[in-house]
């Protein structure tokens, strides 16, 4: 464990290096990490911990760029939103969302490649509807995972802001929403003593990183902090994705297997102990075909299966569904492990 605090430390550090240098993005970086370290429902309640700290110190740093028109519409709308998204993360897989999250970053891609001067003819600034709305989807996606940083580091972009405005304005809007996140975690148990250390960890570690950081920004041009910005977004993305996913396929049991015979090809993705079955046939095109329980069969269909059911010893039923066409089933009939029947309806 000191081991890893220690590199917990330094990555820390240097994420949150990257974080003000793109205006965001260091909680998004250390979700990977933290999520070797600790179960998924504590991550949120460490990123805080560090999140928080990390605003209050850029506050006293940078507190003269702060832009007090887009606090007072972000932070209201954010604050009931946050408290939904806290309170939801015993009923949702954060695992989700951050995958969701992912795509949202990854799909950053293209700005990386426009030019200075497409960039500036392009750009113009949201309205304030935009932005409150904003504020809710960051207060309510933060309550839930944790983190906000690059996913709407993009709209700050939008409003023309210098790197330093970014970077304080950005630490003003979520500072209280870090602090009622820890007040809800705590309330509701998502904590433990391990997540508290680490938390204490990042904490201290982005006590440094905000003191020190103000020495780099003046020898980054706008164009290049935009441009580091947008890059940090979808590698961030990219790691998120990876992380996640991997986390998704082992909770889930997810796994896919596929077969190929003479006229058709047949795959079966397994999640959560169910099977849908893809197939696809040269005279019947693409299937998708899922196991059902006979409770599930429509009324008619009810009458064919209790006909049956005494026949055989157990009959597997699947539901097919076909581009364009209604809804089929098939029934799989079974005597001493071997089917002997099949039936299309």
């Amino acid at each position: 464990m000191a081991l890893n605090i220690i590199l917990l430390f330094l990555g820390t550090i240097i994420a949150f290096w990257i974080s003000a240098i793109c205006g965001g993005g260091a909680s998004l970086i250390l979700i990977p990490i933290l999520n070797l370290l600790l179960p998924s429902s504590v991550v949120p309640f460490s990123l805080t911990i560090g999140s928080f700290t990390s605003s209050v110190s850029r506050i006293s740093v940078f507190k003269k760029h702060i832009k007090w028109q887009i606090f007072f519409w972000f932070v209201p709308f954010s604050i009931p939103a946050v408290l939904l998204g806290a309170y939801l993360i015993k009923y949702i897989n954060p695992n989700y969302l951050q995958l969701i999250v992912a795509f949202f970053l990854i799909a950053n891609l293209p700005e990386l490649f426009k030019t200075n001067k497409i960039k500036q003819e392009n750009q113009k600034p949201y309205s304030k509807f935009l932005l409150a709305a904003i504020g809710f989807f960051a207060g309510f996606i933060s309550g839930i995972t944790g983190a906000i940083g690059l996913l709407f580091n993009r709209f700050y972009l939008r409003f023309g802001l210098k790197k330093e405005e970014i970077v304080a304005t950005r630490a003003a809007n979520e500072v209280f929403l870090h602090l009622i996140k820890l007040i809800i975690y705590i309330s509701l148990g998502l904590y433990s003593s391990t997540a508290l250390w680490l938390g204490m960890t990042i904490a201290a570690a982005t006590i440094l990183s905000s003191y020190t950081v103000k020495y780099i920004l003046p020898y980054l041009s706008e164009f290049l902090f935009k441009k580091i910005g947008y890059g940090a977004m979808v590698f961030s993305g990219i790691l998120l994705f990876i992380g996640t996913s991997d986390k998704i396929i082992q909770q889930d049991k997810i796994s896919l297997s596929s077969s190929h015979k003479t006229s058709e090809s047949e795959s079966v993705i397994s999640w959560r102990n169910t099977d849908f079955i893809i197939e696809f046939a040269f005279d019947d095109g693409f299937e998708v075909e899922r196991p059902i329980q006979s409770d599930e069969l429509p009324n008619i269909l009810k009458e064919k299966y209790n006909s049956l059911k005494n026949q055989y010893d157990a009959i597997h039923i699947e539901k097919v569904f076909s581009f364009g066409q209604q809804p089929t089933y098939e029934f799989y009939c079974y005597r001493k492990n071997l089917m002997i029947r099949k039936l299309e309806i």
